[in-house]
C-alpha cells in the first residue's frame, strides 16, 4: 500500500507540474509554424494583437533579443514586456497551461504580449535558453533580466508574475 501511495505521488507529480524536454508521442493541436514565421491560420507574429503569437527562430530574433548580433547582453526588442511559453504538442500540462495564454492574450491586450514558441520545432531556442523541461514560461520585462518559470501555474499566479514584474517595475 505504501509503495502504491509513492507511485502515486510521482505519476501526479510529473503529470501536473512539466514534461521533460523529450520527444514522445506527439499529438498535432492544428496550429504550427510555417518558414515564414506565420500560424498555419496565416497570422503574421507581429500583425496580432489580444492572441497568443507563435515564434520562429527568426521571428523570434525581430520580436523578442537578437542574439546573433549581440549575445553578451540582453536588450529586448519589443514596444511592451511580454511572455514567452516555451511548450509542445504531447505535453499534457503544456496543454493545460495553453488555454492561461489565449486569457492572458485577451486580458492585457495592448499591455503584454504573449507569444508560444514550440520547443520541437525550435530546437536552436530551446537550446539557448537551456530549456530541459516544459512548460517553461521567460517573463521578459522592458527593462532588465528576463525571468523564467518551469510547470504549469494556475492562472493567478500567472497574473501575479505579470503585474510584480512586468507591469508595475
Amino acid at each position: 500500500m505504501k509503495r502504491l501511495s509513492v507511485i502515486m505521488i510521482i505519476v501526479f507529480s510529473f503529470a501536473f507540474f512539466g514534461c521533460s524536454n523529450i520527444q514522445g508521442n506527439q499529438e498535432e493541436t492544428g496550429v504550427t509554424i510555417n518558414d515564414g514565421g506565420t500560424t498555419e491560420k496565416g497570422n503574421k507574429a507581429s500583425d496580432s494583437q489580444g492572441v497568443v503569437e507563435y515564434l520562429s527562430y527568426d521571428t523570434f530574433l525581430t520580436e523578442v533579443w537578437d542574439f546573433e548580433s549581440n549575445s553578451q547582453e540582453w536588450i529586448y526588442e519589443g514596444d511592451v514586456p511580454c511572455v514567452i511559453d516555451f511548450y509542445a504538442d504531447w505535453c499534457g500540462p503544456c496543454k493545460r497551461v495553453a488555454p492561461i495564454m489565449d486569457d492572458l492574450a485577451a486580458k492585457y491586450e495592448g499591455k503584454v504580449k504573449i507569444y508560444k514558441i514550440n520547443t520541437d520545432k525550435e530546437k536552436q531556442l530551446s537550446s539557448a535558453f537551456g530549456i530541459r523541461s516544459i512548460p517553461a514560461v521567460l517573463f521578459v520585462p522592458m527593462k532588465g533580466k528576463p525571468m523564467m518559470q518551469t510547470g504549469a501555474l494556475p492562472k493567478d499566479q500567472y497574473i501575479k508574475i505579470i503585474e510584480d514584474e512586468l507591469l508595475n517595475k
